[in-house]
């Protein structure tokens, strides 16, 4: 009951958000729906700043798709959450993990959003095109945290009207896999048609973030034909000739950028982490949890957690001449950081930094690889997507001299999106969604303590565990996926 309240309760609070997209709320929508225009602006805004939250990209995805993979690991000796990101590292993930049920929570606060303005904007009196467009918006950010919940879960409650009353939630099963991306093709196909190419306000979700989306979904479930479609529709967006130049506070919502999660410092950090940070600004805190053991030359203010850490076999995997390696990882007295996700900060828990979720060099390679899938053609398009990034890395292009088969391309798109899409939160869905994810974890040696650990893992894990205390308080969420 606690659980669900929250996520009504708050979705009723829209506080403010970042950077260019400023979320100030303008009033406060009753819960029994929206009423006015501004209203619906209100209620939108509310809807993006859901993504700030620790359980969104605020902090979670990357323990679970990161940290979780070959590309990261947690500098454990710090038991942070109660050693529930080193769970997520090794393996030892139970049901009680709270980063898990943090997950759940936000998620599921940010779709209520979505469902409040989905459900009352077409009795609303406003102007049609700026109506089509917040639609789209709410369909599209919908679709997101089901993406992720439907990747993270598996099975979840499919939930498209608002919940006004907590009762209502009681009994709500999961639906199946085929039933969510049933759902968020059909949102992101809406939201593809409705949004513009480009928004006033930047940080708003557009045509490219749709049809982006769109065809990462496709490719996720093996409809190759349908995801060239897709991504063949994403326009407007060029590579940086400087792979550098993408990361930073000073670089975001660049020509590559296609979708980022906002944030701006100097209000306090959008959640408080250990006792630190105000809890309710709306400054970033990736970059103090990342920043290495000790780093207080990295990091301004506040604490440097150690979180997140490159692996070995990460930085061993790069070509010494690969312009992306240095940018992404840095080395801080012998200790590795995700340098691409660490800058100085404005106070504790408290950066500038957004999240990129999108851009356009995922675009290429998601493209490459679904051309491939259809058949290998040597010395074909797909080479010409592929080598695109590698030439701005500094590579010598693929040909069919070294990249024979379809097999060999497909292993060269996992490790190029390895080494491109570092610390973006692609490397463990990457991993799962290709049917790679047991054999290259078998086969990583991760550290806790400092201690090489080599893992054992089963297909059971390529999800993870309902939280038990959501089971606890709506049983008909049971079976827990197997294995927990």
């Amino acid at each position: 009951m606690k659980n669900i309240l929250i996520i009504i309760i708050v979705a009723f609070s829209f506080i403010s958000c970042s950077n260019e997209l400023d979320l100030a709320p303008i009033s406060t929508p009753s819960a029994t729906g929206l009423a006015t225009s501004n209203d619906v602006e209100t209620a939108v805004n509310g809807a993006y700043d859901a993504l700030q939250q620790q359980g969104q990209f605020g902090e979670s995805l990357f323990y679970l798709f990161e940290v979780r993979s070959d590309n990261s690991e947690e500098s454990s000796s710090l038991g942070q959450r109660g050693g529930a990101i080193t769970n997520m590292d090794i393996f030892a993930v139970q049901s009680s993990n709270t980063l898990l049920s943090s997950v759940w929570i936000d998620n599921y606060d940010g779709i209520q959003r979505c469902n409040t303005i989905l459900n009352s904007i077409d009795n609303i009196d406003m102007d049609a095109s700026t109506k089509a467009i917040r639609k789209g918006e709410a369909q599209f950010l919908r679709a997101l945290s089901y993406f992720n919940l439907v990747r993270i879960f598996g099975d979840v409650p499919l939930v498209t009207t608002q919940t006004t009353d907590p009762f209502e939630a009681f009994g709500n099963g999961r639906d199946a896999t085929s039933t969510i991306y049933t759902q968020i093709i059909n949102d992101l196909t809406a939201a593809a048609s409705a949004l513009p190419t480009s928004q006033s306000v930047v940080g708003k979700a557009t045509k490219g973030a749709a049809n982006t989306l769109l065809g990462k979904v496709h490719l996720t479930l093996g409809n190759y034909g349908e995801a060239i479609s897709a991504l063949g529709n994403v326009s407007g967006y060029s590579l940086l000739p400087n792979y550098a130049d993408l990361f930073g506070s000073g670089n975001e919502n660049n020509a590559e950028s296609i979708f980022e999660v906002q944030y701006t410092s100097g209000q306090g950090s959008s959640f408080s982490v250990n006792g630190e940070g105000s809890g309710q600004g709306e400054g970033s805190v990736f970059a103090n949890q990342f920043a290495p053991f000790g780093g207080g030359a990295l990091v301004v203010n506040g604490s440097a957690n150690g979180s997140n850490r490159p692996t070995a076999d990460l930085w061993n995997s790069y070509n010494p001449t690969d312009l992306r390696r240095d940018v992404n990882i840095g080395d801080f007295g012998g200790v590795l950081y995700p340098k691409k996700l660490v800058e100085p900060t404005a106070g504790a828990l408290d950066s500038d930094l957004n999240v990129i979720v999108l851009r356009y060099a995922d675009v290429l390679l998601m493209h490459a690889e679904a051309l491939n899938e259809q058949g290998y053609v040597a010395d074909g398009p797909a080479f010409d997507l592929i080598n695109q990034i590698r030439n701005r890395a500094g590579l010598t292009d693929l040909t069919s001299v070294t990249v024979t088969n379809q097999a060999e391309f497909r292993l060269a798109i996992e490790n190029e999106r390895r080494w491109e899409l570092a610390f973006e939160n692609h490397r463990w869905p990457d991993l799962v969604r290709t049917g790679r994810a047991v054999e290259v974890m078998n086969s990583h040696v991760t550290e806790t303590s400092n201690i090489p650990l080599t893992l054992s893992i089963s297909a059971n894990q390529l999800l993870y565990p309902v939280p038990q205390n959501e089971i606890d308080t709506n049983p008909a969420l049971l079976p827990q996926n197997t294995g927990y």
